[in-house]
């Protein structure tokens, strides 16, 4: 009974000690960024980026009026039925009254879980930024 005691507390220790969860992945450098100036005011900006957003029908997850939005690509399933979408990260900056600096961040996502976390996407590198670049295009031919 007192051997099977030291077997169980060694054992504990041993687990404690490794670590039960392992830190989060650093994902520096899995985005990719495009930016471009746009010649609209702000808020005009603001509208036709919405606007932009429905027309390619990414889902708007969040829009601010301070100028942050964040869209995602329809989820699709690839190898072995794991999802996979795209985040879009869009803010807009006031350069002057009559011009908008517009950032775009592109990160590829898929939807996993392990033994120690909850279901959750995950941030993989990024290889097309095709869409982003798509989206600045149409911004500024819709504002000129």
């Amino acid at each position: 009974m007192r051997r099977n005691f030291l077997y169980f507390s060694v054992l504990v220790v041993l687990v404690a000690g490794a670590g039960c969860a392992r830190a989060a992945r650093d994902t520096t450098g899995f985005a990719l960024n495009d930016s471009a100036l746009v010649e609209a005011s702000f808020e005009e900006t603001w509208q036709t980026t919405k606007a932009v957003l429905r027309e390619m029908d990414l889902e708007i997850y969040t829009r601010d009026k301070r100028g942050r939005f964040v869209a995602f690509s329809d989820m699709t399933r690839r190898t072995l039925l794991v999802p996979h979408r795209v985040k879009y990260t869009i803010v807009l900056e006031e350069e002057s009254p009559e011009t908008t600096k517009v950032m775009i961040e592109s990160m590829k996502q898929v939807y996993g879980v392990t033994l120690l976390t909850y279901p959750d996407w995950h941030d993989r590198k990024t290889e097309d930024n095709s869409v982003a670049l798509e989206i600045l295009e149409r911004l500024k031919a819709q504002t000129s």
